[in-house]
C-alpha cells in the first residue's frame, strides 16, 4: 500500500478575470522507504500540489489518500503527515528545544507525559540534550535545522514532507541532515522532498517527479532517469598527457591501431566509445600512466533543465 497516493489533482484560480490553471491533472504515489523528489521551478504548481496534499487547499477535481484517507474528508489523516517547512517555520524561536518538542506533540494529540518521552528519545537521538533548554533562536543553522526534523517526527507520522532541508546549511550540517533523511526512510517513513538543490535530490530520492506549468513532465526512477541521459563515451586522461613524443612513445602502429577503434584524440584526453572498445584502447596504450577515465554521465541539473523547456516535451 502507498503511503500517499496523489490521484489527478487540478487546481485553477482567477487572476485579473482570467482563469489560470495552477495545476493540472497530476498524480503519483510515494511508498513507505521511498523518497520522492518532487522537483519544478517557481509558479511552477509544486506548492499549490503540496498544500493540497496536506490539506491546506481543496483540489477543484481529484484526491489526496495518506495511509488510506483523504485530509479534505478526513482531518485525522494529518496525523499521519509531519512537515519540515523552508526557514524552519514550524518551531517557535524562543522557546526551547525541549518545550518545543512538547507542546507539539501535545498539539498533535500525544499526552503530556508520552510527548515528555518522545522529545528526550528525540533530543538524544539528533544530538540536542546538551542544547535542551537553549533558546532556538541562539542555536546554529544546523541545530535549528535538526530541531525542525525532530519537531515533524514527534507524533511518529507516516509521511513526512521536507521542504529546503538543507538550504543555508555548511557542509558538517548539511551531511548530517543528509544522514538523518537517509535514516528516516529507512525506518519505514515515506519522504517527499522538494528543493532547488538538485545534487542534493539527486543523492537522496529514489524517484523524481518534475512538474512544469501546472503538469507532471517526467516521473521516473532517479538512477533510471539519469541512465536514459547519460552518453557511452569514455574519455582518458593520460597522466603525462599528450607530448611531442606521444606517437614514439606508443608507437605508430598501436597509434594507427587506436584510430581505427574510432577514438578520438585532443588536448591531453582520448575518447571512445562503449565498454568492449575502451578496454581495446586501454590494451594498446599499455605501459602508459593513466590519470583518469570518467564516463559521460548526466546529472539531474541538466535533466531537469532539458524537461522545463518548452520545446522539450511540447
Amino acid at each position: 500500500m502507498h503511503v500517499l497516493e496523489v490521484q489527478s489533482l487540478q487546481k485553477s484560480y482567477r487572476l485579473s478575470g482570467k482563469v489560470v490553471e495552477a495545476v493540472r491533472d497530476v498524480s503519483f504515489n510515494i511508498s513507505a522507504q521511498e523518497v520522492l523528489a518532487f522537483l519544478g521551478p517557481n509558479g511552477a504548481g509544486k506548492t499549490t500540489t503540496i498544500k493540497m496534499i496536506a490539506g491546506l487547499i481543496v483540489p477543484d477535481r481529484g484526491s489526496v489518500a495518506i495511509a488510506g484517507r483523504n485530509p479534505h474528508r478526513q482531518p485525522n489523516a494529518l496525523r499521519s503527515l509531519g512537515a519540515v517547512l523552508e526557514g524552519n517555520r514550524n518551531i517557535y524561536w524562543r522557546l526551547t528545544p525541549e518545550e518545543n518538542l512538547e507542546y507539539f506533540g501535545v498539539l498533535r494529540g500525544l499526552s503530556g507525559r508520552v510527548a515528555r518521552q518522545r522529545a528526550k528519545v528525540l533530543l538524544d537521538r539528533f544530538d540536542l540534550s546538551h542544547k535542551r533548554k537553549t533558546t532556538v533562536q541562539t542555536l546554529s543553522r544546523g541545530m535549528q535545522q535538526k530541531l525542525a526534523i525532530a519537531v515533524a517526527l514527534i507524533h511518529e507520522p507516516q509521511l513526512l514532507l521536507l521542504d529546503e532541508p538543507t538550504l543555508g546549511l555548511d557542509v558538517e550540517a548539511t551531511q548530517t541532515v543528509k544522514q538523518l533523511v537517509r535514516e528516516i526512510a529507512h525506518e519505514g517513513r515515506a519522504i517527499l522532498l522538494t528543493t532547488h538543490q538538485l545534487d542534493i535530490a539527486e543523492e537522496l530520492s529514489d524517484r523524481v517527479a518534475i512538474i512544469n506549468k501546472g503538469k507532471i513532465v517526467a516521473q521516473e526512477n532517479t538512477v533510471d532517469l539519469i541512465r536514459q541521459f547519460s552518453g557511452t563515451v569514455y574519455e582518458i586522461e593520460l597522466e603525462d598527457g599528450l607530448s611531442r613524443d606521444f606517437l614514439e612513445t606508443l608507437g605508430r602502429d598501436r597509434f594507427q591501431k587506436l584510430k581505427s577503434l574510432g577514438a578520438l584524440i585532443e588536448k591531453n584526453c582520448i575518447y571512445v566509445r562503449e565498454t568492449e572498445l575502451l578496454y581495446q584502447a586501454l590494451d594498446i596504450l599499455k605501459p602508459l600512466a593513466i590519470a583518469r577515465i570518467e564516463k559521460d554521465q548526466a546529472n539531474l541539473t541538466d535533466i531537469f533543465l532539458k524537461f522545463i523547456r518548452e520545446d522539450y516535451y511540447a
